[in-house]
Order: C-alpha cells, then structure tokens, then sequence
C-alpha cells in the first residue's frame, strides 16, 4: 500500500540565505527557493506588528527572509503542498520566526479562507511568487510538486490576484514577481481593484531584456503607475552586482520597498 504524500519521506537540504541569517530545509529536488523568493522579500515593505500572508510560500522562503528582515510580524505561510508545508512550518521553528501555516489552495472560496483565520479585508501585505510558466509554451515537469509551483493555466493570475484583492485591506500592498514577457497579463488582473502600481524590471545581465518583473500595487490606490530602473543581477562583466547582492542578502531593500 502506498504512503500518502503528506506522510512521504522526502530528501531535503539545508541552504542558507540572507548571508547565512536564515537556514532553511528545502527538498533536494523539485521546487527550491532561489532569487526570486529573495527578491519579493527584498522588494516588500513591511513594519513590526503587520498582517503579512505569503501565497504559495513552499518552504516559507520570502515570507520568512521578510520576517528575518522586518522583525516581529503577524505571518501566514500558504502552501497547497502537505510536505512543503510541514517544511515551511520547520523552518519558522528553526529561524525563530512566529508563522501560522496554512495547507490552503489560493483560489479556494473566501469562506475556507477564513475557516484558516483569513476573514477577508484583514491583511495588511500580501505577497507571492505565482506559477508563471504558460503550459502551452512550456512542458510541464514529470515532478508533480515543480510543475505545480511553476506551470499556470489561462486563470491562475486572476484567480491568485482576485485572493489577495478578497483578503487585504482597503490600502494594503500586494507585491508579486512573474516573468517579464507577461506583463501585460499582471496589468489586466491588477486593473480590477488595485492601483498606485510600482514596476521595476529585473535583468540576469546588463544590456540584455528583463527576465522577471517586481509589482507593487495597493488596493484601491489611484496614484499613477510607475516604472522603476531596471536591477541588474549582473554587472557589465557578467559578474554578481556587488550592490544587489548585498540588498539580497538582507544589507537593504530595493527600491521597490520605498512608496
């Protein structure tokens, strides 16, 4: 008979971020955080004390990198996967962090939200890092767990989008990051509801397109959109931006995290 998924043993790894401040156990295959949960965390704006829900969180990578950051925040990790969340729920433990953990499907109803204690219009922040990847453009992996946190279909966006618009207050921030070739699919989904939109592109290396990009939108805002300069992971030779990597590492924010 075989195990169910949620008792599975599974092979991990303890990897450091924020220049070792923050250990975090992750499978050794599958999805593993990497920069991009490090450059949600860094492009978010929180304070001590504030309501902050990560959608599909994994292990609780950039919810937690936020904490570590931030200092004492009211956190909720929201993962669909039972082992992925066991993990994050182990490495709020291990960092010291307070975090609730909820094995939740974002585009659930609000009413099995709020049987989680996520009534709607209570979170200050929201945050996540959305399957971006476009199933008919991209072959799904034979790992159910990647395919699942990388490969969206035509409504994933809108729905994740429409549950954080459901669960934030009237103000609160959302920041996401997904592929630089969707972006006009990030500006649909966030015209219904949300506004005061910040954008910064994010580029491997200098002089070649933007590979990812980082939105910060407020939920009922109506300042004009902005276009931030676009961050360089790479420097002009191809080696790591001192300046960035620092910011990654938790020596500060980009410059998204400043309104």
């Amino acid at each position: 008979m075989n195990k169910d998924i949620s008792e599975a043993v599974i092979d991990t790894t303890e990897d450091l971020f924020l220049g070792g401040r923050l250990r975090l156990r992750q499978p050794k295959s599958g999805h593993r955080a990497g920069h991009d949960a490090m450059l949600l965390a860094a492009a978010t704006a929180a304070r001590p004390g504030d309501r902050v829900v990560e959608f599909g969180a994994g292990v609780g990578a950039a919810g937690l990198a936020l904490a570590k950051r931030t200092g004492a925040l009211a956190l909720t990790l929201i993962e669909i996967e039972p082992q992925l969340a066991a993990l994050a729920r182990d490495n709020a433990a291990a960092n010291g962090i307070a975090a609730d953990v909820a094995v939740l499907d974002v585009t659930a109803p609000a009413e099995t939200f709020a049987s989680h204690g996520l009534a709607p219009d209570t979170a200050d922040i929201v945050l996540m890092n959305p399957p971006f990847n476009d199933a008919a453009r991209h072959r799904a992996s034979p790992d159910q767990a990647r395919a699942s946190a990388h490969v969206a279909d035509a409504e994933t966006l809108d729905r994740w989008i429409h549950a954080s618009r459901r669960l934030l207050k009237s103000g609160g921030v959302l920041t996401l990051i997904w592929r630089a070739d969707g972006l006009s699919e990030v500006l649909a989904a966030l015209g219904r509801g949300f506004g005061s939109l910040a954008i910064q592109p994010v580029h491997a290396d200098a002089g070649k397109p933007a590979i990812r990009i980082l939105i910060r939108a407020v939920k009922g805002g109506r300042a004009p959109a902005r276009i931030l300069a676009g961050l360089m992971l790479n420097d002009e030779s191809g080696l790591p931006n001192k300046e960035v990597a620092g910011k990654l590492a938790g020596s500060g924010v980009l410059p998204l995290a400043n309104p």
